[in-house]
């Protein structure tokens, strides 16, 4: 099937999914701190008092997200997506009303529970679950709701923010969700999506459906767990200090702004050209290769002082985003079979969540130790090294399996 049949065919079912991702942006760490100055004004909070007010929030809802993530192989994807939107909104509402700093709390902990983990893990495990042969495909135009938020949410939210005010604009958020992105997802997944002889042609699809217990006990889970944690810890603890990192260098301020362009751009380019790879080799077999990048990316932009690295360093983290996004959408119902894919992924993405958390604190911390930051960077990317060695040793085992 070419890629266009194939987008035609099911334009419903990936047109939603792709809209939950994208909207899940309103969770994520990129919008959110576009409201730290005026947070920290109106409630008279320190950098580091909201820092650790975020990263406490952040780490509530990885604890909470393997429980809710159970709802997925319990009821049908319409009834979680639409239970989740209106949870969302809801706490954009809450985020634009709120009147102290413990409403503060509730509300970045509903955030980040429901934006970046259920609305992300909602889109991603009925993607995993629909379609098997293409699945590699499917995911990879699912995944580009991600750029797509990033490129477009931030811009698009300090403009509001400027002209109606910050609140205003959390408030229109949360009219946004519930009152034009629930309405469309509902109306796209009137329809179930039934499979078709094509989709089942698939090899390496997982011999049986393991229960989460099962695949809590599997050691090579935890092997490819710490391989999928290293993007959102090194990305965020980066992105979190790039302030820092500029000043560090005398790199212009503006200098990132630019080069979260060529970031989406490569993104997008990684995860249209990895779903290829996928139906065509399995994404066990692609495995080894995951964190190429993002390993590239750390040494460069430790080695390269000039301005020119940080461009290579972005285009190279978008191209790790973009693997790693559409590579875990498809491994684990590739490994582990669908029918507990929902609790499943919950636990992976807690555990990509508390990376996400754990990142700039544990750098922050290193930093007030006056460790320097371009050998924190280049720990990030041996790590990155040593894990391609395991997880090249993992999938040798997994194709023994």
């Amino acid at each position: 099937m070419s890629f266009l049949s194939f987008l035609g065919r099911n334009a419903r079912w990936l047109g939603a999914a792709f809209v939950l991702t994208a909207f899940s942006g309103f969770g994520q760490t990129f919008f959110i701190s576009l409201s730290a100055g005026d947070l920290r004004q109106t409630f008279g909070l320190s950098h580091g008092e909201l820092g650790s007010l975020y990263m406490l929030a952040t780490l509530g809802s990885a604890l909470t997200l393997p429980t809710l993530g159970r709802t997925l192989d319990r009821f049908t994807v319409p009834q979680v997506a639409a239970g989740v939107m209106l949870a969302l909104g809801g706490f954009c509402l809450l985020m634009a009303l709120t009147p102290h700093v413990a409403v503060l709390a509730v509300a970045l902990y509903g955030l980040r529970l429901f934006g970046q983990g259920m609305m992300s893990n909602t889109a991603m495990t009925a993607t995993g679950r629909w379609f098997d042969a293409q699945r590699g495909r499917a995911v990879a135009v699912v995944g580009l709701g991600y750029p797509v938020s990033e490129a477009l949410l931030p811009i698009t939210f300090v403009t509001l923010s400027a002209l109606i005010g910050w609140r205003q604009t959390w408030g229109l958020a949360a009219a946004v969700m519930v009152l034009a992105v629930l309405p469309l997802v509902l109306l796209l997944l009137r329809k179930e999506r039934v499979p078709q002889a094509q989709d089942l042609a698939r090899t390496g699809t997982a011999p049986r459906n393991w229960s989460r217990a099962d695949v809590l006990r599997d050691p090579l889970f935890y092997v490819v767990s710490a391989g999928v944690l290293a993007p959102p810890f090194i990305a965020t603890a980066i992105l979190f200090h790039q302030v820092y990192l500029t000043e560090l260098r005398g790199w212009p301020k503006e200098l990132f702004a630019l080069a979260f362009m060529v970031m989406s751009a490569t993104a997008v380019l990684s995860s249209l050209v990895l779903g290829g790879l996928i139906d065509r080799f399995s994404a066990r077999a692609l495995m080894p290769f995951m964190l190429v990048p993002l390993t590239a990316g750390c040494l460069v932009l430790a080695l390269v002082h000039q301005p020119a690295g940080v461009f290579a360093f972005m285009a190279l983290l978008g191209l790790s985003n973009g693997f790693v996004a559409t590579f875990t959408g498809a491994l684990w119902p590739e490994l582990y079979g669908t029918a507990h894919l929902g609790a499943i992924r919950s636990v992976v993405f807690a555990v990509m969540v508390f990376a996400s958390a754990l990142g700039p604190g544990l750098t922050g911390w290193l930093i007030d130790l006056n460790v320097p930051f371009d050998l924190q960077i280049l720990g990030m990317g041996f790590y990155c090294l040593a894990m391609i060695g395991a997880l090249t040793a993992a999938s040798r085992i997994l194709k023994r399996r």
